[in-house]
């Protein structure tokens, strides 16, 4: 149980790490919050678990393969809020494209052979 509570807290620490330094430097909060940090952990949480060198490798793939549908949100939420849209209905708009390409990805990756 103290491993669970560990690691939720070493994660929430990341968040609030990054929301604090944006507040001063929209630039050096996005440079924190582009790094592998939560994919770092998860690797390493795994590893840890399993000590599976197969599921790990499968997994860190896997992941490659997934942060590609959820990067348009990125130029959507912000070219949404320039555009005069509110913030939250800018982000549901992002979330539910990245939703759809999740989807997408899920469908067209394995019949192009990727193990996801």
């Amino acid at each position: 149980m103290i491993y669970l509570i560990v690691k939720a807290l070493l994660s929430g620490l990341i968040i609030a790490a990054v929301s604090e330094v944006a507040r001063r430097s929209a630039g050096a909060g996005a440079l924190i919050a582009s790094l592998p940090l939560v994919s770092i952990l998860g690797m390493i949480w795994l590893w840890r678990d399993t000590g599976d060198p197969v599921r790990l490798a499968a997994h860190a793939e896997a992941t490659f393969w997934f942060v590609l549908p959820s990067l348009p949100m990125f130029l959507v939420v912000p070219a949404l809020i320039r555009r005069g849209l509110h913030f939250w209905p800018a982000l549901a708009i992002g979330c539910a494209l990245t939703m759809g390409l999740y989807l997408a990805m899920t469908i067209i990756g394995p019949r192009l052979g990727l193990k996801l």
